[in-house]
């Protein structure tokens, strides 16, 4: 049976009928990937996406291999969990894909830019569960299981044909319970609820569905599937669910229809309410197993291949051999014995891992800037490195940053709150901005390079 059925004659003029439905592009979405590649200032650039961000150590070794052979020596980390190669050359396409095909990273040459999912990266490593979070016992939800299985249904022939319309912007979140995937604000959002279950929603906020964690991939294909028909029936050329107007998007109502179609059960959630959690805080994370996860960050989501390949070396020697890739730029490297733990936390703080929560950089981040990008007003990497090293840092509770060389604002944190310090050329503007609550402050200031370590340490500490 298809998992994308033809919406209903009345379901489809239902959405036709309402007005202001959404933007309407003449462009389409120029969102790059392993095929596709953009043109930037400084060469090609690559995305290469991974479902639920986990590789293995030789896929990781792979990439170090591609940055250092075909790229500029770096591999930049994605908000949505994938790896950037940047400094390629123009004719490097068909290269790159085959050598991606045979370590399984390129499965499916047709759906390569629909691959965003991303889940939580500590599942099943700190012992956390839905169930353990208000008290009760349960085993912890496997939604890299999840991201597994969706990642087979998105690339099949047979099932997800029509969804290769879908945006290389477009977001499946798949969170364990904790809320950390939530708040990335997916398009189509799956929750672990305990003991067997998930919640299923468009965006964040209800009303949604419950269904069986066993039909959970399934039920995110089909949601997406519906977007996609409400979306052609409006007349909108949307790339993700919040751009269609209120009345216009598609509801859970019509998705439980569709569910039944495709013999899935499934309840109401009338008033859902998800929870918003934080990301993971570079350090040790203990395990219940008795071993030790490593969680860390990129300086400015960048990384070297030699960075790369030290973290490659640890998860292949004394770890578990796979590495997870976080939506906040960092890395998840399980499976260490404890004991060990400090120690090689340690090997990867001198490497220049942000490895603190203390650390001004934890939680930085910048777009690639001059040279890069010929949009860039200003070289953002440069300016924000100058910026943290100066000494004046925020401390663990310190909002997010993120340097941007222009309106753009590529790759900026989703959600809120958060520090955004915008290159205007004669400075910067920094301003706190909550994308969540559509608010931002009402004293935005523009400074110089001279000034800004002050500003942004301010702002980040803003309440």
């Amino acid at each position: 049976m298809s998992t994308t059925p033809a919406p209903p004659p009345d379901r489809a003029a239902a959405a036709a009928g309402t007005p202001s439905a959404g933007p309407v592009r003449e462009r389409g979405d120029a969102c790059p990937g392993a095929l596709r590649l953009h043109a930037a200032d400084d060469g090609a650039l690559a995305r290469i996406r991974f479902p639920g961000g986990v590789l293995t150590s030789r896929q990781a070794s792979l990439l170090a291999d591609l940055a250092e052979t075909l790229g500029d020596g770096h591999l930049d980390l994605t908000s949505r969990g994938n790896v950037q190669l940047r400094g390629l050359p123009a004719d490097c396409g068909g290269l790159l894909a085959e050598r991606l095909r045979l370590r399984g990273l390129l499965p499916s040459d047709r759906h390569d830019r629909i691959r965003n999912v991303a889940a939580s990266p500590l599942c099943g490593l700190d012992g956390f569960s839905p169930d353990s979070a208000s008290g009760s016992e349960g085993a912890p939800a496997d939604v890299q299981a999840w991201a597994r299985e969706l990642d087979g249904l998105l690339c099949a022939d047979d099932g997800a044909e029509a969804l290769t319309d879908l945006s290389g912007r477009f977001l499946f979140g798949l969170d364990d319970g904790r809320g950390d995937i939530v708040a990335l604000r997916p398009d189509v959002t799956l929750i672990a609820s305990g003991a067997g279950r998930a919640g299923l929603c468009f965006g964040t906020t209800g009303p949604g569905l419950r269904v069986a964690a066993a039909d959970a991939p399934r039920a995110a294909v089909l949601a997406a599937a519906e977007f996609l028909a409400v979306r052609e029936a409006s007349g909108s050329t949307a790339w993700r669910v919040r751009e269609l107007a209120p009345g216009a998007r598609p509801t859970a109502a019509r998705l439980a229809e569709r569910l039944t179609e495709a013999g899935i059960a499934s309840a109401p959630l009338p008033g859902l309410r998800l929870p918003l959690g934080e990301p993971p805080v570079p350090g040790v994370v203990t395990g219940p197993d008795g071993t030790s996860a490593l969680s860390v960050t990129a300086p400015l989501g960048r990384l070297t291949a030699a960075q790369w390949r030290l973290a490659v070396r640890m998860a292949t020697k004394e770890g578990d051999r796979t590495i997870r890739v976080t939506p906040w730029r960092g890395l998840v490297l399980p499976g260490f014995p404890a004991e060990e733990a400090p120690r090689l936390l340690a090997d990867l703080a001198d490497s220049g891992f942000v490895t603190s929560a203390e650390s001004a950089w934890h939680r930085a981040g910048a777009c690639a800037g001059r040279p890069g990008c010929a949009k860039s007003l200003a070289d953002v990497r440069a300016d924000a490195a100058a910026c943290l090293a100066s000494g004046q840092a925020a401390g663990a509770t310190a909002l997010p940053v993120y340097w941007s060389g222009c309106e753009r604002r590529c790759g900026h944190p989703g959600g809120g709150p958060w520090v955004d310090v915008l290159a205007t050329g004669d400075g910067y503007r920094v301003t706190v901005r909550d994308e969540t609550g559509g608010r931002q402050d009402a004293g935005p200031r523009t400074v110089t390079t001279a000034g800004l370590a002050g500003a942004v340490a301010a702002a980040r500490t803003t309440t």
